[in-house]
């Protein structure tokens, strides 16, 4: 399988990633570009100082400037592009994957982007075609620039707080360990303990992606004892960000997207909002219920980041618990979604899980995982079965629906393939619990295998 994914470019090393590749990429991405500088990062995996060196050789050797950036976080990365003015730049990081993966997030100017459709695909074609070019007559030059304080800056003018708030936060050994400390020193507001605050590209304590239940149990198990109001879960990298609430429950960022969404709407009456298809129902109701316009995207950070623009949207956020800013050149920051979160908090009377429950009201499977060769195969069943569905959906995989939201009894699922793993995912969702066991399993019996537990 190739490392030049849909919206990176990921993969085992030395296996798959290694020096002499990663210098390749450097310069293919230098000569995609033709511009500079750009702007380059790396996470604290093992190897990332590695191919951080050598993708940012590469680039030299294509004649274009490096800024080097060092040790960052992904929103840290896609601050430093935007407030450098840089002509694009990468992040060395295999965000959630296991430890011996690394990678490459790619971005053009104002942090725009780069996936297989407007540019991965030619990135790959070059670095793995040929020999490597010669370099350059005049190599660019590198300097380094350390934009941490800066940044932390920048997340703490998103925070308003009227009152001191109590959190913990999991950082998992990953990135935010090396943000959030710089954020909450100059935020005295808040009151936090954390949980595995100690870089280690090993992942020694659980895996880095808070999406799966799992990962969550300490995290659970630390707010219910410390008295902590929130508790927030960050990935590797730090541009996701799931919460559990005051009484220890997951919370679905579909939901926390929509509390934020109706804060938005307070003050920009009107304006776009963008999720993702797989989100609860209840999302557009609440957009729409708070005078805003609901637009819906396909799965992936390119094609949200893409509607946002297109939409003048102020804010966006998909069940994979990435939130996007447009104060933030539309990019996703885990950091700014949990500052949003905690000015709501300050100002309300009502416990998180109060304030979350208004909106728990529908009953959803979540996002269910299968592994099957024929995934082309199993939507078509799927769309032949529920051929009578008052709505076929084919944006992203084939969402079938019947009824609406208004009227009882309804329920909708969305099938489709993952574009960053071999697996197909499903999820469904119902205003009746009994109703969403039972079209679950008839989902999955024309699916025709279990589920991943």
């Amino acid at each position: 399988m190739s490392v030049f994914k849909a919206y990176d470019i990921r993969g085992i090393y030395p296996d798959q990633i290694d020096a002499n590749l990663a210098r390749r990429i450097g310069r293919a991405f230098a000569d995609f570009l033709g511009e500079g500088p750009l702007a380059i990062g790396r996470d604290m995996r093992t190897m990332a100082p590695e191919i951080h060196h050598e993708v940012m050789e590469g680039i030299m050797d294509g004649g274009i400037d490096v800024i080097d950036i060092g040790l960052t976080s992904t929103p840290q990365a896609y601050f430093a592009i935007g407030h450098l003015g840089a002509a694009g730049g990468m992040n060395v990081t295999a965000s959630h994957n296991s430890k011996e993966y690394i990678g490459f997030k790619l971005c053009m100017e104002e942090a725009k982007p780069i996936s297989a459709d407007n540019g991965i695909k030619e990135i790959e074609v070059m670095a793995t075609t040929g020999e490597m070019p010669s370099p350059v007559a005049e190599r660019g030059t590198l300097i380094q620039v350390d934009t941490l304080n800066d940044y932390a800056n920048h997340v703490t003018r998103w925070a308003d707080l009227a009152r001191e708030v109590h959190i913990v936060s999991d950082a998992a050994n990953g990135m935010a360990a090396h943000t959030f400390p710089a954020v909450l020193d100059k935020m005295p507001s808040i009151k936090h303990e954390g949980l595995y605050y100690e870089l280690d590209g090993t992942f020694p304590n659980h895996e880095a992606n808070p999406l799966k239940l799992s990962t969550l149990v300490d995290l659970q198990a630390f707010v219910l004892k410390t008295g902590a109001e929130l508790g927030a879960a960050f990935d590797g990298d730090s541009d996701r960000c799931c919460f559990v609430d005051d009484k220890g429950r997951a919370i679905g960022n579909d939901i926390v997207t929509a509390l934020i969404a109706r804060e938005v709407l307070k003050k920009e009456p009107g304006a776009a909002i963008v999720y993702d298809l797989r989100s609860s129902w209840v999302l557009p109701e609440t957009i729409l219920a708070g005078g805003g316009r609901p637009e819906k995207e396909r799965v992936g950070h390119s094609f949200l980041k893409g509607k946002m623009r297109e939409n003048d949207a102020p804010f966006g956020g998909e069940l994979s618990g990435h939130y996007y800013f447009r104060d933030n050149w539309y990019a996703d920051n885990a950091e700014i979604i949990l500052m949003q979160v905690l000015n709501l908090l300050s100002r309300s009377d009502k416990p998180f899980s109060e304030l979350l429950d208004e909106l728990m009201c529908y009953h959803s499977t979540g996002e269910v995982n299968f592994h099957i060769e024929d995934k082309a195969g199993a939507m078509a069943r799927i769309k032949e079965t529920f051929s009578d569905a008052d709505s076929i959906d084919e944006l992203d995989g084939v969402t079938v629906s019947y009824g609406a939201v208004t009227a009882p009894d309804w329920w909708w699922v969305n099938v489709r393939a993952s574009n960053t793993e071999p697996l197909l995912r499903m999820n469904l969702e119902s205003d009746d619990q009994a109703k969403m066991e039972e079209m679950t399993k008839k989902v999955i019996a024309i699916i025709g295998v279990e589920p991943e537990v």
